[in-house]
């Protein structure tokens, strides 16, 4: 493009023109993949099977790319994070046939990012909380996000996100406590 002419407007599939924030261009994009592409990758990892993790993780940059106008620089990470679990949510919704070789002696919709934890108890008590527990804690956790960011992802208030996160501290610590007090029970009895 020469100096002085003026760029052809950017249209989405509809035909309709995108409008870019400034400074959401090539270079803002190839920054943001180099950025948080492992960050990415990583959040869909721990949500999925491996052999989808590469698909979905281009699939949210594909997303980011083709929406770059609405994303704030900001606020980028959430925007990346809040894409992917989308993404993840649908394509673990898909009804696709499993070959019997690989079915599962045992039906379970287990989040897979929660099947690494080691800790007999805790992950009992993990399980005991509601799905929006587990989410607020993972992403509070395994994602190192803070409450704001947390909010952004969820789409509510910092506050309620704070809220939520400080709530299901106290719902995980009561759950271990009760898992634990439970299995303590289970072994006295079983050694009486």
């Amino acid at each position: 493009m020469d100096a002085g002419q003026i760029p052809e407007p950017l249209e989405d599939e509809g035909g309709r023109v995108i409008e870019l924030r400034p400074g959401n261009d090539d270079a803002w994009f190839a920054d943001l993949f180099s950025d948080y592409a492992m960050l990415i990758n990583r959040y869909i990892y721990r949500r999925t099977s491996s052999q989808d993790v590469e698909d979905l993780t281009a699939e949210t940059f594909a997303t980011a790319w083709r929406k770059r106008g609405e994303i704030p620089r900001e606020f980028a990470l959430q925007w990346l994070y809040r894409t992917a679990g989308f993404l993840v949510a649908n394509h673990n919704r898909k009804n696709r046939p499993t070959l019997l070789e690989n079915f599962p002696d045992v039906a379970s919709d287990v989040d897979p990012a929660a099947a690494v934890i080691e800790d007999v108890v805790l992950r009992q008590a993990f399980y005991a909380l509601s799905e929006r527990d587990r989410q607020v804690l993972l992403l509070a956790a395994w994602e190192g996000l803070n409450a704001e960011d947390i909010a952004r992802v969820l789409e509510v208030s910092p506050g309620a996100a704070a809220v939520a996160l400080s709530r299901a501290r106290t719902r995980l610590a009561a759950s271990f406590a009760e898992v634990s007090s439970d299995g303590n029970d289970a072994a006295r009895s079983q050694s009486s």
